[in-house]
């Protein structure tokens, strides 16, 4: 079963202030009218050592940004440039959030606490800088499902009611308003390069990619890979396996973002920055979750070659230090890692122990034929078939040589899945904001939370030496 995360100490961490002056802007926090907690993940605050606080504390630190002690003095909003849905745009950046603290986790690694919903800043344009309270609902319950189902995503981290009133084209104004924090391994997206690029500045993007391998260190590239000790050869490597795993956890899922652009790509391959989100009514590759994806760029079942190209935008900007060849043999590793990553974790869902890429994806094939004709959802399917028990006709020819694994938590015989479905959501959401009652989503966080620990630890890639390739 899935183990709870570990407690730790707090270890504050500056490690970004050495590239602060070029990597972003210093920026105050919006004054709000009050800082209500709404939510405190004091599941994930525990391995960063801040689950001691108390909610005058944590109101002080995550609605009004007061420093967490020995951490970074200011707030820092971060400037990148990015495409979205496909359109270069150079006017982006950290436009109503924040880097508000680094610290380091129960294994080490260093984490972010970043914002949403925290102010305006040099990056907002036009915009308010604000975040509705429903908008941070829907994130709370797409990092939750996401993380249950084994998806590498951003936990959200705290949720403060602030007592503004929101003007909002897309849904019902005046809407309640909330800021948000968010915790990852992370504040650097591809766009991040792609403005080093557009700069022209080789210095700065040189300094970039030895922070990120310092501090988020991966997989070392193949014995034959070529410029496998290059710098941006291994950061390139590291990307493309982050994305190909994160492409086929969204598939797994039954998950679609909406908003795949490069300045939402992160590059420890953690999904975050849940807008017009949606899970599969029913499997459909052509399914899209934003209003104004009128062409279905981000559809479901394009999402895989959206996160491709956006690591072939990070190898462009990368040739800015280093040379092609090294970065297209990187990039060319992806699909073959995508499929590996989609037989590893399907069979994970589906609660069969692997038999090898090769046959794991024709039973892939198979379940998905089945989940067409059926036409049922991913979430329906895959509790219905947990250890192939109950497969029939085709699904049970691909299943026949599959041993199952373990399925005694109670979950599995429940007489329903979890889901999140949109009418689902809508209705927690409404007894948030018709009758204040969070009662509805206290309750799915929990239910959530048990599947995750009836699901198990997510299965890893294997094979690969996660050491730190940069001294």
């Amino acid at each position: 079963m899935r183990a709870e995360p570990q407690a730790a100490d707090y270890r504050p961490e500056t490690a970004i202030d050495a590239l602060a002056e070029w990597l972003g802007a210093r920026v105050a926090p919006a004054d709000f009218p009050k800082t209500q907690i709404r939510f405190r993940n004091d599941r994930w605050a525990k391995p960063v050592g801040l689950a001691h606080l108390s909610d005058e504390e944590w109101a002080a630190h995550f609605g009004r940004f007061e420093p967490l002690p020995d951490n970074l003095p200011e707030p820092l909003a971060l400037k990148y440039h990015g495409h979205q849905f496909r359109a270069y745009n150079p006017d982006i950046g950290d436009g109503r959030g924040f880097l508000a603290a680094q610290l380091r986790g129960s294994d080490g690694r260093l984490l972010d606490l970043g914002t949403k919903g925290s102010g305006q800043t040099p990056y907002s344009r036009n915009g308010d800088g604000r975040l509705t309270l429903k908008g941070a609902i829907r994130e709370i319950l797409a990092t939750e499902m996401l993380e249950a189902l084994g998806a590498n995503t951003s936990k959200t981290f705290s949720v403060i009611e602030t007592g503004e009133q929101l003007w909002r084209d897309d849904e019902p104004s005046p809407a309640r308003s909330a800021v948000m924090v968010r915790l990852s391994h992370s504040h650097i997206r591809i766009g991040t390069f792609q403005r080093l690029l557009a700069m022209e500045e080789t210095e700065h993007m040189e300094a970039l990619i030895t922070y990120c391998l310092t501090h988020f260190p991966g997989p070392q590239p193949p014995e034959d890979a070529p410029g496998r000790d290059e710098a941006a050869a291994i950061l390139m490597h590291q990307v493309v396996e982050r994305m190909a795993d994160l492409a086929a956890s969204y598939m797994v899922a039954g998950f679609v973002h909406g908003v795949l652009n490069t300045d939402n790509m992160n590059i420890t391959g953690e999904s975050f920055d849940y807008g017009p989100w949606r899970w599969l009514p029913k499997w459909d590759p052509s399914f899209t979750a934003a209003y104004f994806d009128h062409g279905g760029l981000y559809a479901f079942g394009r999402q895989p070659e959206a996160l491709h190209w956006n690591c072939g935008q990070l190898a462009v900007a990368l040739r800015l230090v280093t040379d092609a060849d090294p970065l297209i043999a990187a990039l060319n590793r992806y699909g073959e890692l995508y499929m590996a990553a989609v037989a590893r974790r399907w069979c994970w869902r589906l609660g069969v122990e692997p038999r090898g890429v090769e046959s794991d994806t024709q039973l892939v094939a198979a379940c998905e034929k089945a989940m067409r004709e059926g036409k049922i959802s991913p979430d329906a399917f895959f509790f219905a078939n947990r250890g192939g028990g109950n497969a029939v006709g085709d699904l049970a020819d691909a299943l026949k040589n599959y041993a199952p694994a373990d399925s005694s938590h109670a979950y599995w015989s429940g007489d329903a899945p979890q889901s999140m479905l949109i009418e689902e959501v809508e209705a927690i959401w409404a007894a948030i904001d018709e009758g204040d009652d969070w009662g509805p989503l206290h309750s799915k966080i929990e239910a959530l939370r048990e599947m995750g620990s009836a699901h198990g630890e997510r299965p890893e890639p294997t094979g690969h030496q996660t050491a730190n390739p940069i001294e």
